[in-house]
């Protein structure tokens, strides 16, 4: 014999909105329709008084699974690639301001850095026709790099106006993106900021301020940041 439902509650969707997320129960980037709901109390199936508003709520068009909106805090697989991407260009932008360009050795090594990361096509001309822009950006305030990291001056006298500019796209750029990478990938982004800072030598007191700086708004701690550059100097 089947029970039946005589009372109950039951939520009537209506869709307010729609867009793609990274879904938590998939693992992947999805569509999404972002819900509100009434609730109304139920007699034999029949909705009749309203027990107050739920949601919003995003509902994944493949699992139909319901998640909270603090789920769009997650980027999806192709915005995390793109701020990776960019973050790896600042870097070397930061890095190549810090030390100068006249090395061929770190040149080459900052345009392999920037074409692996996503930027295929860039060249050297494009990176030191942008690191020339920065410097000339007569719109930024030109307190220098002892304003944006806190001693020393950038390897290229040129580009010191750029100091404050850098430091804070530094900051824009990796501080939200840490958080969604694990530790090993905060790492292997600093270490690739040593590897084009070591390129041609020693670190420069300007290259270790702007690798510090980056370790900062990668989270880690000073002390993982320093035994990581240290580590890169080693020859494997």
């Amino acid at each position: 014999m089947h029970k039946v439902c005589v009372m109950g509650v039951r939520t009537s969707w209506r869709t307010v909105g729609d867009g793609e997320f990274f879904c938590p129960d998939c693992g992947g980037d999805r569509n999404y329709l972002r819900r509100s709901g009434i609730r109304r109390f139920t007699i034999l199936g029949i909705p009749l008084l309203s027990r107050g508003i739920t949601g919003p709520v995003l509902e994944c068009s493949a699992c139909q699974g319901h998640f909270g909106l603090d789920a769009l805090d997650h980027p999806t697989t192709v915005r995390l690639s793109a701020m990776l991407r960019d973050a790896v260009h600042t870097v070397t932008l930061a890095l190549l301001a810090a030390g100068g360009t006249a090395s061929r050795t770190v040149r080459d090594t900052a345009v392999d850095a920037v074409r692996a990361a996503g930027f295929p096509d860039c060249s050297e001309d494009q990176l030191l026709t942008l690191l020339a822009a920065l410097a000339a950006d007569a719109g930024r305030p030109a307190v220098g790099y002892e304003a944006a990291f806190g001693g020393g001056h950038w390897g290229h006298p040129g580009l010191d106006p750029c100091g404050t500019a850098l430091a804070i796209e530094l900051h824009e750029s990796l501080e939200p993106l840490a958080p969604h990478l694990a530790p090993a990938g905060r790492e292997s982004l600093l270490l690739q900021g040593a590897r084009i800072a070591l390129a041609d030598g020693a670190y420069t007191p300007a290259e270790r301020e702007v690798l510090t700086t980056v370790g900062s708004a990668l989270m880690l701690r000073p002390g993982e940041t320093r035994r990581l550059l240290a580590a890169a100097r080693t020859p494997s």
